[in-house]
């Protein structure tokens, strides 16, 4: 299916399935082996035909504190003990099967999270490789790192379902290499990709409880991040549960990192190459249909440009191909779930009730299926809403600006502070921004880049810590 008005049509070109072996069921994998919770189950669905893909187990505390215990057990005995250079060969030997089985690891994460298989083929799963191998290097050189070479001992660590298996590299990969042992609960929508890494790490024979997987909800979650015998908390997701995350290990000595929402400015000047630009907006705030933290969901303009460039936008994103994410040729995918996209639409109706005017591509959507059209907002102040709630969906608000200092106070007009977007042909201005945007992360006429030698996080409500790099070392040190 594409949108109309889409100058080609291209014959469907669907990745095969038949490279996925999806049990019907699934366990917890506690101490190197799978095992069946105490708890219920819940159902993991294809978010594009709402098909029932497999049912999970849900981890209960008992469950927990079994994962926690493994998780001591191997730090105390073996993974704390081992040297730094013999837990390298650990980590690329995790990276190397990741490598070898990219495209198993591609197709079942398109599946389980509804994001097109050229982003999960071509972004997600040579990035997740590219942390295990670059926290390998670490593995020998942490007196270097600046932190400390004493690990912490049980990590616990929650990641959400925008990016499930990079989100678990960001993750696991530092928490290894520091001589960290992990319990990680990945998210309930989307927990395949994490136990096809158990298989990982039993076929790269990693020593059993190193790494633990115990799947379900916001109660599962709850009790590792209560749970007194781990020494470190890790956390992505929204602001709201990282709040409640802070408020529940205050008082205790466990350490926390944070990396929660973002509502960024993507700044467009009127020297800015705008083709270049168009590509960037579009990547900024469509790529993974917005469910991205950092997307760049707040358009700034330059007033003597808007004109031509929102003109520019609406013909580009006419091209874009919506529709079944294993298809090689979809641009855009299917919302992550009913429940994200209720949120987008209740957003969305507020921008039209708020006076803004609401753009969208003509498209025929699916009947099965959660999906919604690439939207762009016009006539957006900064009291509207959709301008300052993050909505987590493929829904762009655009505001204008004349000079550089109202783009800066704008831009910074907000509770979150995870990333933000400078387009201009002059170096000193971009660099100029950069010192007075209070953001994490200030990309340079491009968007949504991300490499695993450098650090990514957030300020203000954005939380706080920071995950890639050098300084992503720092949270699993002493």
């Amino acid at each position: 299916m594409t949108s109309q008005g889409s100058p080609f049509e291209y014959a469907p070109a669907p990745e095969s399935r038949s490279i996925v072996d999806i049990k019907p069921s699934y366990g917890l994998f506690v101490d190197g082996a799978f095992v069946d919770g105490h708890g219920g189950s819940f159902k993991t669905i294809s978010p594009a035909t709402e098909e029932v893909l497999a049912e999970v187990a849900e981890a209960d505390q008992a469950d927990v504190d079994a994962a926690v215990r493994a998780a001591r057990k191997a730090y105390d005995k073996v993974w704390s003990r081992m040297p730094g250079r013999e837990r390298a060969k650990y980590l690329y030997r995790i990276a190397r099967i990741i490598q070898e089985r990219a495209r198993e690891l591609a197709v079942l994460e398109s599946l389980d999270n509804g994001k097109p298989i050229k982003e999960s083929r071509d972004v997600d799963i040579p990035t997740v490789a590219a942390h295990f191998f670059y926290y390998a290097g670490w593995a020998d050189k942490l007196e270097h790192s600046g932190f400390g070479s004493t690990p912490l001992g049980v990590a616990g660590q929650v990641i959400p379902w925008n990016f499930p298996l990079l989100m678990l590299a960001w993750k696991i990969a530092p928490a290894l290499a520091c001589g960290n042992t992990v319990v990680l609960k990945p998210a309930e929508t989307t927990p395949l990709t994490a136990l096809l890494f158990a298989e990982i790490c039993q076929q790269a024979d990693l020593p059993p409880g190193v790494v633990n997987i115990v799947t379900g909800a916001g109660a599962t979650g709850q009790a590792l991040v209560a749970h007194p015998d781990v020494d470190k908390i890790a956390f992505t997701g929204s602001t709201e549960v990282g709040k409640a995350i802070a408020r529940t290990v205050a008082g205790t000595s466990k350490r926390v990192t944070l990396e929660l929402g973002g509502k960024a400015a993507n700044i467009v000047f009127d020297d800015a190459p705008i083709d270049q630009a168009v590509e960037g907006i579009v990547d900024g705030i469509f790529f993974n249909q917005g469910h991205v933290c950092c997307a760049g969901s707040r358009l700034l303009v330059q007033e003597s440009v808007y004109d031509e460039l929102l003109e520019r936008l609406k013909r580009r994103m006419s091209t874009l191909r919506m529709g079944d994410p294993l298809d090689k040729n979809t641009d855009i995918g299917a919302i992550n779930s009913g429940e994200q996209l209720k949120r987008i639409r209740e957003l969305s109706e507020v921008g039209d009730a708020e006076g803004a005017e609401r753009w969208e591509v003509a498209c025929d959507l699916p009947t099965q299926g959660f999906w919604f059209p690439p939207t762009i907002f016009t006539g957006v102040s900064q009291a509207h809403r959709i301008a300052r709630e993050e909505i987590f969906g493929p829904v762009l608000s655009v505001l204008t600006f004349r000079t550089p200092a109202e783009a800066v106070e704008k831009a910074n007009n907000t509770p979150y502070g995870l990333s933000a977007g400078v387009w201009t042909e002059k170096g000193s201005r971009i660099l100029a921004m950069a010192d007075r945007l209070r953001a994490g992360v200030v990309w340079a006429n491009t968007f949504n880049k991300f490499d695993p030698t450098s650090p990514f996080g957030g300020f203000k409500e954005s939380g706080y810590g920071r995950e890639g790099g050098r300084q992503g070392l720092e949270g699993y040190l002493r």
